[in-house]
């Protein structure tokens, strides 16, 4: 577990549909929370473009975001020395307000969630598990990209998969929360790849930190409460940790070269 120490304009219908249609749901969500919102997601974009004609106008900015549909995932990068505000619903009122750097020193890189016209839904530790913020993508410090790359966790497989458009590239053999600390379930993203050394020799050579944090904490830890991918003790595939996922060191350097921020990290049980 990684240790605190500091402290897009409307899209036409079939664009808005393609996003929407791929977009893991939200953490804890149902598979029928996810196909209800679906239509809002495209019915929010035909109102926003029978309002404004901007989207087809904006050239640049369609096609940025236009690449960005092509592809499953969605992230949204800070620009250098910018804020965004994070708000707690599309147009509702300031849940958090964000810089370009990450606590840790990385650029913020925002993982999407899904999105509604012109507003993007991402997850941040700022805002805790489960709970989505939204930020506006035609704000002129957000700029949308795609990544092919994402990581699937199955706990009870005790399980890693990193995969790249949608292909298997990589299977990794993971060590899981204990059961008095699991690793917390649902949708997250990477926000930081790091050096373990930089924190301790017990985190390995590598740190891959997520933006959920862990509400079970062992007894007494005092190594903070976000999650992360990182070394640990031999044998991989135990149910031993405080949270964290612990693999080897060569599968971390792998993750470190492959695996962007922002890349979108989903963990079932």
């Amino acid at each position: 577990m990684v240790r605190e120490l500091w402290p897009v304009a409307a899209l036409p219908v079939a664009l808005a549909a393609l996003v929407a249609t791929f977009a893991l749901r939200d953490p804890g969500a149902s598979d029928a929370a996810v196909s209800s919102a679906l239509p809002t997601a495209v019915a929010g974009a035909t109102a926003t473009n029978e309002e404004s004609g901007r989207a087809v106008r904006d050239k640049p900015h369609a096609r940025r975001v236009a690449r960005a549909a092509s592809a499953r995932e969605l992230v949204a990068r800070v620009a250098a020395g910018r804020s965004v505000a994070v708000r707690s619903r599309p147009g509702g009122a300031v849940a958090t307000i964000v810089g370009s750097r990450t606590e840790f020193g990385s650029r913020r890189t925002l993982g999407v969630v899904r999105r509604r016209g012109r507003w993007l839904a991402v997850t941040l530790p700022e805002l805790g598990n489960g709970r989505l913020g939204w930020v506006d993508s035609r704000a002129g410090a957000v700029r949308v990209a795609a990544t092919p790359v994402s990581l699937e966790i199955d706990l009870s497989a005790r399980r890693l998969v990193l995969r790249r458009g949608g292909r298997v590239v990589r299977a990794v053999r993971v060590t899981v929360g204990a059961s008095a600390s699991p690793t917390p379930t649902g949708r997250f993203a990477v926000t930081d790849t790091l050096p373990g050394a930089r924190f301790s020799p017990v985190y390995g050579c590598c740190i891959l930190a997520l933006s959920g944090r862990q509400p079970n904490l062992p007894a007494g830890w005092t190594g903070g409460d976000r999650l992360a991918v990182h070394g640990g003790p031999a044998p991989f595939g135990r149910a031993a940790s405080a949270g964290c996922l612990h693999a080897p060191e060569r599968d971390l350097r792998a993750l470190m070269r492959a695996v962007p921020l922002g890349a979108p990290v989903v963990i079932r049980a």
